[in-house]
């Protein structure tokens, strides 16, 4: 057998024509690159250009489409939005942050801050939670997408503060009805069944591999989520009270951590701000990330160790938006000159935008004193880790990217993260006439019983639950099924992440969608409540109770889906208000639709 040899790149400059150009040609551009750019946000970037006097490079186009889109920037929840006779400016931070902001309780360490939010465990740590969804992958690619959503928001723990360690996931699932007829499908669409054994089989294989408790969770079905499956992943941290804060000086070297870069991820965040259509697998297959759960265990003992032997000052994990977003976000404080040369490469070929927005897993981003780099590049390799200098911050200001002394890109911190302008959307909300159902009253109902009984909703989940690595870590107090022969399933998870410590930390979880059919208001309202009475259930404290919001939405440019959404989010401020339960940190992933 013949195998060819892979082609090296060669530098080709990219620059893409938007100065000059009329509207409708800015929005095809934005469409044929899958950029993800509104209108709007073309002609703020044509003006940009038209000042400088200059085109930009695809490696600029591709920095502006990642650092504004919906995924990173939450636009949507940070915008004006038209609610009737009322004007509500920033809908996250008059409703979900306004509540921890007016609570102020001394045992909130960080929320909203991090990638992940932080309470107190004792005297000596905190406890980190987050929790993220990989919705549009696991339709794709059921078993790569929901792999890599655990993979990521173990990350995400990874990079909070210095670093947390990951003491138990979480996840929560929904799917269409596996008993749906395959003539019901719409084209393009995977059967609810194939997603569900790939979805939980993604989660399983990595969080064992990983060596990291499965021990709470939640499925449902319904025919709402046969086109767009909800696959919720969450990690809880154990992080030292004295590594919460992050440092970046001029000077510092930027270190890239883990696996190498490859072309999977590519426009994953991009992708995720768009709504799924038949051709979607077809156009986007590129934008599901491949995992490697190894690799990110043999990242974690590093990321770990080096920490404690304070041998970085700031990291963060490569997830949306690849390096463009994880060193961008950094330094944006200061500025930073990047040499996507030295990036570690699964294959030749790569082309400099490529390397720069590219989602391969399993990396990390630190920022390292100059003196204390031979010390890290010397552990990661005792930890069989690559490790390598790929830039230098700086005190200029800019985002430099240079490929083999040539700059790629040359952009002003500010305007790359502040230049975006916040949308401004219509919302509308009705009360559907909603009226309860006629039920005879000498209706045999032994037979309805026992289909409700067989309903996947009701019937067990044991099957699922099994498959998870509960016990590992050897920390986990209140397993999935409790009582005289461990059948019966618990409330909530209960975990005693310091050895011999008197204190434990519950886990658990609320979700009921169908409600938002009647009114997204009580929705939220019961899952804020569902999710408070399971942890009361396990032995919780309310008063030390901490929660995280995860939006799930359909498009809000649909002023009715907004609407729901204003909602959705007044009934979070209103009850969590009440219970005195501040959010710590949350997560929006909208459009899903199809």
């Amino acid at each position: 057998m013949v195998f060819a040899r892979a082609r090296s790149y060669r530098f080709r400059p990219a620059v893409i024509r938007i100065t000059g150009v009329d509207d409708v040609r800015l929005a095809a551009i934005s469409r044929e690159r899958l950029l993800a750019l509104s209108l709007e946000e073309m002609q703020i970037l044509r003006r940009f250009y038209e000042e400088l006097g200059r085109e930009p490079t695809d490696v600029e186009l591709e920095t502006f489409a990642q650092t504004w889109s919906e995924h990173c920037q939450h636009k949507t929840f940070r915008g004006e939005i038209t609610f009737g006779a009322r004007q509500i400016n920033n809908l996250l931070k008059s409703t979900i942050m306004r509540v921890t902001e007016e609570l102020n309780l001394p045992w909130v360490l960080s929320a909203f801050h991090d990638n992940s939010g932080v309470i107190e465990f004792d005297e000596h740590y905190g406890i980190s939670f987050k929790v993220a969804t990989h919705n549009h992958p696991s339709a794709l690619e059921p078993y790569g997408g929901a792999a890599t959503g655990i993979g990521g928001v173990i990350r995400d723990c990874l990079g909070t503060g210095l670093g947390a360690k990951p003491v138990m996931n979480t996840d929560v699932f929904c799917f269409g009805y596996p008993g749906t007829p395959y003539e019901e499908l719409p084209p393009g669409v995977l059967h609810p069944r194939r997603v569900l054994k790939g979805v939980v089989s993604g989660v399983r294989d990595y969080g064992n591999r990983m060596g990291i408790p499965t021990a709470n969770g939640a499925v449902l079905f319904d025919d709402g989520f046969l086109t767009n499956p909800l696959v919720f992943c969450g990690t809880i941290g154990l992080i030292p009270r004295d590594c919460l804060r992050k440092e970046v000086r001029a000077g510092q070297a930027i270190v890239l951590l883990g696996g190498r870069t490859g072309r999977d991820g590519i426009h994953g965040v991009t992708f995720a701000s768009l709504e799924l259509d038949q051709d979607s697998a077809a156009f986007s297959s590129g934008a599901v990330q491949i995992g490697n759960p190894i690799e990110e265990k043999k990242l974690r003992d590093l990321v770990l160790t080096a920490r404690d032997r304070k041998l970085f000052s700031a990291i963060t994990d490569c997830g949306g938006g690849g390096l463009s977003s994880a060193v961008g976000e950094l330094a944006q404080g200061h500025g930073c000159e990047v040499w996507l040369e030295k990036v570690p490469l699964k294959y030749p070929g790569l082309t400099p935008a490529e390397i720069w927005v590219s989602e391969a897993q399993e990396r990390m981003v630190v920022f390292v004193e100059p003196g204390q780099v031979e010390s890290l590049l010397r552990l990661a390799k005792e930890h069989d880790v690559e490790a390598t200098v790929i830039g230098r911050v700086t005190d200029s200001g800019q985002l430099v990217v240079k490929y083999r002394e040539r700059v790629v890109a040359d952009l002003p911190m500010d305007f790359l993260h502040h230049g975006w302008r916040s949308v401004k959307r219509t919302a509308v909300w009705n009360r559907p006439d909603v009226s309860e159902q006629y039920v005879p009253e000498y209706q045999n109902l032994n037979e309805i019983t026992l289909k409700l009984l067989a309903s996947p909703n009701i019937a067990s989940k044991e099957w699922i639950t099994r498959q998870y690595d509960h016990e590992v870590q050897a920390g986990t107090i209140v397993k999935p099924f409790c009582g005289e022969h461990s059948t019966g399933p618990s409330d909530a998870a209960v975990i005693m992440p310091v050895r011999n410590s008197a204190r434990a930390c519950v886990i658990a979880c609320g979700i009921c969608p169908r409600y938002g059919m009647i009114d997204p208001y009580w929705m939220a309202a019961s899952a804020i409540d569902e999710a408070l009475r399971n942890c009361i259930a396990a032995g919780g404290d309310i008063e030390r109770t901490a929660i995280l919001d995860n939006f799930c939405w359909g498009s809000p440019e649909r002023p009715e889906q907004l609407g729901a959404l204003v909602r959705a989010a007044e009934a979070c401020y209103d009850i969590a208000r009440g219970f005195r339960v501040p959010f710590i940190s949350g997560k929006d992933s909208l459009y899903n639709e199809f």
